[in-house]
């Protein structure tokens, strides 16, 4: 499963503190040697100001206890500088810990930077100095800190562009702190910010693109992240930042909707984009579509639908584990497999009118019985029109017709459009008429 890991496609579009938990991950997984994990955690870990854990690794990694001189001397720069920081910014964090005092803050930041000067010879510096330090902070791994002091640099920031840079910090220390209910506000915040930031269409598909990567992270961890990742995906701007600039996110887009019951109307128009990206990016789980819903592959699909189980438990923000039980599951797989099926019967379904248990078994990827009660509850459930013959091991399907109200609506749903169209044509014909008189 290794060769379907996104984790050096992700990386380069995720801050470096993000990429920590991915690679825990794989290191829990057992997908690469453990030595090259160590190694990606002291690379990432050089540009960091996390010391004492590169230290640590480092021992790991060589079996030592003697770390290198330079993590050392690392080490002690990064003390100074902490110290140098938070004696800087030591005026304006006084300041904000006295709660009687910030509630005398107000909406107008040119206000507030008119009284902090004046009341309490807290200049435009102390501000600067309070950033650098929240930007310290989450380098040293304190993400809890960083966070509270970005977000009260953002209420007296008037720098535009350090006011943007502090958001994304935000974001990501609330992130990595997983508070989802805080990072979506966050995440939602951001995404307001870059739509409206009057940046270049190079820059803002960047930003794009970012935050598409980022919001994954809460997303699947989120109570509504089913729905949300689908609003913000199948976004114009923001679909075709998936087409021009990162096609792997399909994989979370289709999963997202296949787990989905009630955005099944988005399928249509996914198999549509998967196609046209098909030359570019595929896995089996875009590739379990296909055959299902372009080829009518069957027998493609079922064996797409195995790959697809062993790629959700490798892959990090798919392969969620929870403990029920004494035992340990990955719901979001069992969900995933569950719709699947229902999409293979279904599909299955509009094309034959008699099923053999046995083959639809076989299709579905489980046993006799399985498959039985698996049917029985689902025509029990959704009401199908179907009934099983236990004799002749056969599903019979019912012949359903649409009444007479949806073949009306079928039928002239498009008709406001096509009006529209037709009254234009015949506007412009009449143009060219009375333009060929007129000369």
């Amino acid at each position: 499963m290794a060769q379907y890991d996104l984790t050096l496609t992700i990386a380069p579009y995720l801050d470096r503190h993000l990429v920590f938990p991915l690679l825990e991950f794989l290191q829990e997984k057992q997908l690469y040697a453990d030595d090259q994990i160590l190694k990606a955690k002291i690379d990432l870990l050089a540009k960091t100001n996390m010391v004492d854990y590169a230290v640590d690794i480092y021992k790991s990694l060589y079996h030592t206890e003697y770390p290198l001189q330079e993590m050392l001397d690392r080490r002690t720069e990064v003390m100074e500088r902490l110290k140098y920081l938070e004696d800087l910014a030591a005026p304006l964090v006084s300041f904000l810990q006295n709660p009687s005092l910030v509630q005398e803050l107000r909406p107008d930041k040119q206000y507030n930077l008119q009284m902090l000067h004046d009341r309490f010879q807290i200049r435009t510096e102390h501000i600067e100095a309070l950033y650098q330090f929240a930007k310290f902070q989450f380098e040293c791994g304190n993400y809890s800190g960083a966070g509270d002091f970005l977000y009260q640099y953002r209420t007296l920031c008037t720098n535009v562009d350090r006011s943007f840079s502090a958001l994304w910090g935000k974001l990501a220390a609330e992130i990595l702190m997983q508070n989802w209910d805080v990072a979506v506000e966050e995440l939602n915040r951001l995404k307001e910010t870059i739509d409206s930031r009057p940046d270049s269409p190079l820059t803002q598909l960047k930003n794009r693109t970012w935050l598409m990567h980022w919001s994954l992270f809460i997303f699947f961890n989120h109570e509504n992240g089913r729905n949300g990742i689908i609003d913000l995906f199948f976004q114009d701007k923001y679909l075709n930042a998936i087409q021009t600039n990162a096609h792997h996110l399909l994989r979370y887009l289709a999963t997202s909707i296949i787990i989905n019951k009630r955005r099944r109307n988005m399928l249509k128009e996914l198999i549509k984009v998967i196609q046209q990206e098909h030359y570019t990016y595929k896995d089996p789980i875009t590739e379990f579509l296909e055959c299902l819903y372009v080829d009518y592959d069957f027998e493609g699909a079922q064996q797409k639908l195995r790959e697809c189980e062993e790629l959700i438990v490798n892959d990090f923000f798919l392969g969620k584990q929870v403990q029920e039980n004494g035992y340990v599951t990955v719901p979001l797989r069992d969900e995933f497999l569950e719709n699947a099926r229902l999409f293979i019967f279904e599909t299955y379904c509009r094309i034959h009118q008699c099923i053999d248990i046995g083959i639809l078994s076989q299709k579905l990827n489980m046993t006799y019985g399985e498959a039985e009660r698996w049917i029985v509850n689902l025509i029990r459930n959704a009401r199908l029109d179907a009934k099983i013959d236990s004799q002749m091991g056969t599903v019979v399907m019912g012949t359903q017709h649409s009444n007479v109200y949806e073949q009306i609506i079928e039928k002239t749903k498009q008709l406001a459009v096509r009006s529209y169209v037709l009254a234009n044509n015949v506007a412009a014909t009449s143009s060219t008429i009375q333009a060929s008189i007129a000369r």
